[in-house]
């Protein structure tokens, strides 16, 4: 199984904050089933920058502390970009990877609480250069949870979305749950990724997620899910199923 995010690189950003943290993780991982995790540190979130050059040496050392301890988890790199006006320039100027930094996939990463105007620009201005942007934990964006047909716009003009599996089985509340079953309803999650920070609070609980959607959906929309994160690793292009509208919710019988 391949994760597509996670916070395991010690000591960059909030995920595990020291060397026997990330191992702790990736015990867990190899115990979930990951053979291939992505390290996702944050950049321009506000706090972390962790530029490419920074995030390449973390995985090699980190790859070599797991082969050292017989650990069977094959780290690769990545890294979840908080959409900024100057994301363009970084990348033309080598700050930013992509996903296994061979592909044309980025994690792109919206505020929680709002989509900032200038966002379908420089969504649209990447699939011009032949990128993909994988918009993480939509289900989590105030913004798009009360307004889907923002999310429904960046799919139809390239971008993908990945939402979490915390979210998928309600450990971020039932709203956000219910709202992520309405982004796999309507064709609009193409992933499903732990975003991992720890093995506490911010767990894996991939095998559990796949595990409900498949008791959902169907054996073939886990499928669906699992291999799209095979793909990107292997830098090919996934197929997207045409997305639909999430219908509005009734209130007390009225829409």
């Amino acid at each position: 199984m391949i994760d597509i995010h996670s916070h395991i690189l010690p000591d960059i950003d909030d995920g595990a904050q020291n060397l026997e943290q990330a191992i702790s993780m990736a015990e867990t991982a190899v115990l979930e089933g990951i053979t291939h995790l992505y390290a996702t540190p944050h950049h321009r979130n506000g706090r972390y920058e962790n530029e490419k050059p920074s995030i390449l040496h973390h995985v090699d050392f980190f790859n070599k502390e797991l082969q050292q301890r017989n650990i069977p988890l094959h780290i690769l790199p990545g890294q979840e970009i908080r959409i900024y006006k100057e994301l363009i320039d970084d990348l033309d100027g080598n700050v930013l990877i992509p996903l296994h930094h061979q592909s044309k996939y980025l994690l792109i990463e919206l505020p929680s609480n709002q989509v900032p105007a200038y966002a379908a620009e420089i969504l649209y201005e990447l699939t011009l250069r032949n990128y993909t942007p994988i918009i993480v934990h939509p289900e989590r964006n105030s913004e798009i949870i009360e307004n889907p047909d923002i999310l429904y716009d960046f799919i139809i003009t390239g971008a993908l979305s990945q939402i979490t599996a915390s979210s998928v089985i309600g450990n971020f509340g039932k709203k956000i749950m219910n709202f992520s079953h309405d982004l796999i309803q309507s064709n609009m999650a193409h992933f499903v990724a732990s975003d991992a920070h720890n093995t506490t609070s911010r767990g894996f609980h991939l095998t559990k997620a796949y595990e409900t959607i498949q008791k959902q959906y169907g054996i073939d929309r886990r499928f669906y899910l699992q291999e799209n994160a095979e793909i990107v690793m292997k830098g090919e292009s996934i197929y997207i199923e045409q997305p639909s509208h999430v219908r509005k919710k009734k209130f007390l019988g009225i829409f």
